[in-house]
């Protein structure tokens, strides 16, 4: 039996194409400007930005619509502690042993180690997590594409809207769906210190992949 299909006419713009390659271009610019911050000061953000730029990650696509997402804010001192004590013992675990002397030395160069302190500095965290299924037992379809795909979109969002970021991913992270009481159907997925840059905030100097290296064009 089909279902009913309710459509809707398609919100769309067209550009020339003077326009579109400034318009690309632009974005590619500020994009490229985005760094994974790891000091953060601890000056207040403006919180209802950041919720904006959640929803802004909420328009992502998802398989057959599920938006199998959730994200949660965090801005409590107590439980940033919690968080940060937790993700610290795990990274004591990794960078005590776990992880392969090869994962270490393509780490060296970022200069990453087991403190984090940037899980309090930071005034917010914003935990991305998965929903396998719905709590009804409802099937979600490409959950890790479509998580993925919303989590870009929200670093970009939060970058556009003038925040520093950093993707923290704290292995295994099992303890921040104990610590934030998420129900079972869900996964942490990421973790992700919003705020201002310290002054003397210092980054890696690294370099992307030129476009010839990625790009495959047939």
């Amino acid at each position: 039996m089909m279902a009913d299909i309710r459509e809707r006419a398609l919100d769309f713009e067209r550009y020339d194409e003077g326009a579109m390659q400034t318009r690309a271009d632009e974005l590619r610019s500020e994009l490229s400007r985005r760094r994974s911050v790891r000091h953060f000061s601890d000056q207040a953000i403006p919180l209802d930005v950041v919720r904006a730029c959640i929803a802004t990650a909420a328009t992502a696509p998802s398989g057959a619509n599920k938006q199998p997402w959730t994200f949660v804010l965090v801005t409590d001192p107590a439980i940033k502690l919690r968080v940060r004590e937790a993700a610290e013992a795990e990274e004591r675990s990794f960078y005590g042993g776990r992880a392969g002397a090869q994962w270490l030395d393509d780490l060296a160069h970022l200069g990453t180690n087991a403190t984090k302190a940037f899980l309090q500095d930071a005034p917010a965290l914003v935990v991305v997590f998965a929903q396998r299924h719905g709590l009804d037992g409802a099937k979600h379809y490409y959950v890790t594409e479509s998580v993925g795909i919303a989590c870009g979109m929200l670093l970009a969002a939060l970058h556009h809207a003038g925040l520093a970021t950093l993707t923290h991913t704290p292995s295994p992270m099992a303890f921040l769906a104990q610590v934030l009481e998420r129900p079972e159907n869900e996964r942490a997925f990421l973790l992700i210190p919003v705020g201002y840059p310290t002054p003397d905030c210092q980054v890696p100097d690294i370099t992307r992949k030129p476009l010839e290296e990625i790009l495959v064009e047939k």
